[in-house]
């Protein structure tokens, strides 16, 4: 089961939700999401752990625990949504040469 983890203090690292996880089941993975342009946490995290039962305990023990000064939220994660991608809709445009 995959759990979104929120409301984190942007000094928590994947070590400190590897440890806090793993006082309820086995982790099999922690991801904390980054900015690509600053390289510093985005504030959330995924933890996924094999076993519902665990996870589902996890969840109930720690949601709005205080995890470095702040609160965490926890739920399950939610497939990623489409985003539009490419260009923005409407007609394609050239600024490039001389103007008529």
């Amino acid at each position: 089961m995959k759990l979104y983890v929120g409301n984190l203090s942007f000094e928590t690292t994947e070590n400190d939700l590897q440890d806090l996880f793993e006082q309820h089941g086995a982790v099999n993975e922690v991801h904390l999401v980054m900015d690509r342009m600053t390289g510093k946490s985005r504030g959330f995290a995924f933890v996924t752990m094999n076993d519902d039962t665990q996870a589902g305990a996890a969840m109930t023990a720690l949601n709005n625990h205080d995890l470095n000064g702040r609160s965490i939220k926890i739920s399950d994660a939610r497939p990623r949504e489409d985003r539009a991608g490419g260009r923005p809709a409407g007609p394609r445009r050239n600024f490039s040469g001389p103007r008529r």
